[in-house]
Formats: structure tokens, sequence, C-alpha cells
């Protein structure tokens, strides 16, 4: 768990028998000390530990919040189970696109047998689906087992939801329309003890005709300066030696703040932290990538060589309807900017296929920006309508069988070149993170280079959490087998 000393020290002083602090944090750190007081009154009943499940889905910033979720729980006195049949289960869920939500209501089916079998078992669904009003309905309805259902913008209070559904019977459902205030210092569990994630913004101001994300998450919201260099010293402090800044719009950050700081002048000062080692940042915007960061990204060496810049579609027509804010050779001209500047660098991206009204010409504009950037990898989508989001309601939606030929023909351009591009690193010794034992043999330690590519490497677990000189030997497309050179 990361070091939160502030925390603690509110929790220490807190009198169970005066009311609950009006104030944040204090006022969580008062029901997280009253939360522990009833799990360990049930463990003692029991004669058992209690145990917790937290099942995440969606993005690096849902991933994110269930590490402030786990923390939280951990610190009232559960353990982490190995699966859903838990005595608290928490579904921290996404809604970019509909089989998401269908994935959670099918779990929850499943959550619900358990449930009958398991007395004193509780259900919580919070995240970006329940932003929905017509998701809390269906679960009102069909789902009424679910004891707590709480939104994104209210996630700082669950360890007083979590008190609450504790000493209390029925449904409890809070979910706001909007963020009050950014609170700081709460608990988190790393899934990692040697990268983290940081949120540096929150929110979203572009409204994409086809993204959800304005709706759920709300708009963008950024964290002081001060605060989030606070964060990322602790964690450089507790071992840390990456850090991913995250933001659904990570050029944004700084915009709305009294006192202005911009991503730039930001990723400058996380770079002046001593111990760590390597500096990543998700997700970039086109329309909006200064060439101040590109700047800070070529002149320190501590930030990867990697740079996710989402093109959706290379096409004109197509990037306007979805409320882009770029155009193809503005897209082109931009990568071939940050190509020039950093010669090393990874550049990937997002890109979706059938969007409503695209045809074979506007998918050649797509496999045009594709060869003439190069990427190193694509994360390429068949497009869904989503409900609620302005494209859903385009009337010219395009046939499964369309949809499906163009994203061939856009997945073969993509390996075409992203292949290319990861064979020329063949016979290259570059550093490497060691971030977990290959799960598929525990013979090789599976490390991510500085451009995001996989390499495995024979060892053992030792090696996780640290950097090596990898030499990589064999390209298999998408990752390297490679030889460590030097530990």
């Amino acid at each position: 768990m990361m070091k939160t000393n502030y925390f603690e020290n509110l929790i220490n002083e807190i009198d169970l028998n005066s009311p609950p602090p009006e104030n944040e944090p204090q006022r969580q750190a008062w029901y997280l000390a009253r939360a522990a007081h009833l799990v360990t009154a049930r463990k003692k009943e029991a004669g058992r530990d209690l145990t917790f499940r937290v099942e995440t889905f969606g993005c690096q910033m849902n991933a994110r919040d269930s590490e402030k979720i786990i923390g939280i729980l951990e610190r009232a006195g559960f353990s982490e189970a190995a699966s859903e049949d838990a005595d608290f289960l928490v579904y921290n869920t996404c809604t970019v696109r509909d089989n998401a939500d269908q994935r959670v209501f099918g779990r929850l089916g499943r959550a619900g047998h358990l449930k009958r079998n398991r007395p004193g078992m509780k259900i919580a669904v919070c995240g970006c689906m329940v932003q929905e009003k017509t998701n809390v309905e269906k679960i009102q309805k069909s789902y009424r087992f679910v004891d707590l259902i709480f939104g994104t913008h209210n996630l700082y209070r669950f360890a007083e939801y979590l008190c609450n559904t504790l000493e209390s019977e029925g449904m409890q459902i809070e979910i706001w329309d909007r963020a009050d205030r950014i609170v700081e210092a709460l608990p988190a569990a790393r899934k990692y003890s040697f990268k983290s994630g940081t949120n540096i913004t929150f929110g979203c101001n572009n409204f994409c005709s086809y993204c959800i994300v304005p709706y759920v998450r709300g708009r963008e919201r950024s964290r002081a300066p001060q605060d989030i260099l606070r964060e990322c010293e602790q964690l450089a402090a507790d071992g840390v030696v990456e850090i991913m800044l995250l933001g659904q719009n990570v050029n944004s950050y700084g915009k709305d703040l009294e006192t202005p700081c911009s991503f730039a002048q930001l990723l400058e000062e996380v770079c002046r932290i001593e111990g760590l080692k390597r500096i990543r940042f998700m997700t970039p915007h086109p329309k909006d990538l200064s060439d101040d960061v590109i700047r800070v990204v070529r002149d320190n060496a501590k930030i990867a060589r990697h740079i996710h810049l989402p093109l959706q579609s290379g096409s004109d027509r197509i990037l306007k309807r979805m409320n882009r804010h770029y155009t193809k050779d503005q897209y082109i001209a931009l990568a071939q900017k940050i190509r020039a500047q950093i010669p090393d660098v990874s550049i990937t991206t997002d890109i979706i296929v059938g969007f409503p009204g695209e045809n074979d010409v506007d998918i050649d504009d797509t496999i045009d920006v594709v060869r003439t950037v190069g990427f190193d990898n694509a994360f390429t989508f068949i497009y869904s309508k989503r409900a609620g989001t302005p494209a859903a309601k385009m009337p010219d939606q395009v046939p499964e069988a369309d949809k499906s030929r163009m994203f061939d023909r856009v997945l073969q351009a993509v390996q075409e070149t992203a292949h290319g591009r990861a064979q020329h690193l063949t016979g290259r010794t570059m550093e490497a993170l060691a971030e977990e034992v290959n799960v598929k043999d525990s013979r090789y330690i599976t490390a991510r280079l500085s451009n995001n590519m996989l390499v495995h490497v024979p060892g053992d677990p030792s090696m996780v959490g640290k950097m090596l000189q990898v030499r990589l030997d064999d390209c298999r497309g998408f990752y390297f087998f490679g030889t460590v050179v030097e530990k």
C-alpha cells in the first residue's frame, strides 16, 4: 500500500464518539475508522477473515480508481479474495461500449447466485456505467440484491458508503451529476510496487461524437501541481521507479487552475523527482499536443519514448463528424514533427472503423495515414453505437458486414507497418523494466521497453521491478524475445 501518513494520522486522531466531521478528507477518515471497527467485530463473530474482491473494467483511470477502492477495503480490515465469492464484491465498470455494460450485467447475474449461498455478502457497482440513469434503473429492477451503487464523481466518499452498507440493509444509491471537489490523500493499494498511475486531470471537454466519457466523467478538472508532485515524491520514496500521468486529455492539464500550469511545465517538474527512472503519460489529444510537450519529451531521458496519439480516422469528412478538431494533413504533420524531434519515439494510436457514413474511400484515407506515419502499434476497434452520444443517432449506420470487411483492411495495414518498425530494432540493446513473471512460461520475465514494446527474457522473480539492459534477439511482430546483457 502507498504510504499515506497524513491520512493515517487523521484516522489515529478520530473519536468515534463524536459525530463525523463535515470537512474532507477528515470525514472519510472518520468513516474508515468506523468501518474498521465494524469489520473487526464481524471477523470476531465469524471466526475468520472477511474478504473482498474488486473487478475492474475499462481504462487506466478505472484501474487507478480501483486501487483507491482496494486501499480503503484493506485499511478497513478486509483481505483480498481470489474470486468473486467474497464478503464484499465491487464491480468498477466501464461504459465506453455497450458490450462493456452487458459484460457487467452478466457478471452481476452470477454474483446473485453467490450471494444466495453467502450470508452477509455485500455487492457494490460503481464507475462510468452507473452514471447512466437507464443502467441504474435496470439494476434497481432486475438486480435487487445489489447493496451499493455510486458514481465516478463521488468515489472519494467510498469509505462513507462502505460504512453505511455494513450497517444497513437494502440498496444504497449515490450518483452525482458533477464533482464538487478533488479530495487528496486517501489510501490506495498499488497493483505493482515499482510502478503506479497518478491522476493529473479528471473528465473531458472534447465531446467527440462517439464518446460517452464527458457525460459520465464530467468536465475537465485539473489537480493542483503541488499535490501531483507531492504524490509522485511519495511514490518514489516508496520504491516506485515508473509513473504514468493519467488524464482523458493530458494536454489540457492546468487550463482550469487559478494559477495556470501547462502540461509541459508539469512534466519538467516530475522529471526532477529523485528516484523516478521512467515517466509515461496517457492520453494526449492531437488537436493540442504542443511544441513545448514535444521539446520536454525530447530533452528529458526519463520520459518514455512512446506517445499514444489517437487518430480514430484518416478521413477529413469522418473526422469532422467525429468532432475531432483536426484534419488528416494536420495529424500527419504533427506525427512527422514528433518523429523529427524524437527519432527513437514509438507512436501508437487508436482507430475506429465503421463510423456512421464511413465508406471505402474514407478507409483508404485511414490506411494512407497508417502507412505514412508508420505506427508502431494501433488499437483498432469496430464502431458500435453508444446510447447517449450524437453518433448513435446518426441515420447512416454502417452494416456489420461492411464494418468487418473494412476492419480487416485497416488491420492488415497496421500489422504490416508495425511489424516492419519492430523488425528494425532486432539486435539492439535497450533498457527494459521487468514487470512480471511471464504468464505462459515461468522461465521467462516479461519486461517493457521505453517505447512500450514487451520483451520476454530468461530470468527469475528476483528481477521483477528492476531496470534491465536487454538485447532484442527475436522479433515476433509486436513483441520480442531477448537476452539480459546487464542486470
